[in-house]
């Protein structure tokens, strides 16, 4: 009980303390800040996904987890990695796999966030054999920014999914989604 009464005490003075510092740098995207953001997925491509989402049509179910973290390496401009985890079931094809992302997102007046990035995945949910392709995207976003005080947004937006390969053109191109993130 010690033990979490003083871990809650350092995590309350590190909040705080991070706070006045965001306070007297003036933005939450400010350089040399971090970002770490969790979204929803509506309309999530197969495979390839970082966010949070689960769709179930009949027999078909896809599960996907991740989150995606930033750092600004200028004023409102970050770039950021994601990685997610991804289950797939469709009555005849059982497996899992692994999400990655790499890109980079810029915040138009400070409340606008514009991204641009590549998503890939591997795993056992990709079939085998010569002409088996994992997905990979080439993807751009944009939304707004609600900051809820000095370390939390809430980033609703819109996506759009470019595939890079033949297999996978027709899974969900556009998403909508809703992005929650913690910027220090």
């Amino acid at each position: 009980m010690k033990k979490i009464i003083l871990s809650a005490v350092a995590l309350l003075a590190f909040g705080f303390a991070n706070a006045q510092e965001a306070a007297s740098t003036g933005t939450q995207t400010a350089k040399g800040k971090w970002l770490i953001e969790a979204n929803t997925g509506f309309g999530a491509i197969r495979g390839a996904n970082t966010s949070f989402s689960y769709n179930s049509q009949g027999d078909i179910k896809e599960m996907n987890l991740g989150a995606e973290a930033g750092y600004f390496i200028m004023d409102n401009l970050a770039i950021k990695a994601g990685i997610g985890y991804n289950s797939f079931d469709d009555g005849t094809v059982d497996g899992s796999g692994f999400a990655y992302k790499i890109g980079a997102k810029y915040y138009i007046l400070g409340m606008i966030p514009v991204q641009v990035d590549y998503t890939g995945a591997s795993g056992d949910i990709y079939e085998a054999g010569p002409d088996a392709e994992t997905p990979s995207y080439l993807g751009v976003q944009a939304g707004y920014a609600w900051f809820l005080g000095e370390n939390v947004s809430i980033e609703p937006g819109v996506r759009y999914n470019s595939s890079l390969n033949d297999k996978y053109t027709e899974d969900g191109m556009f998403q909508v989604c809703v992005g929650f993130a913690l910027h220090f």
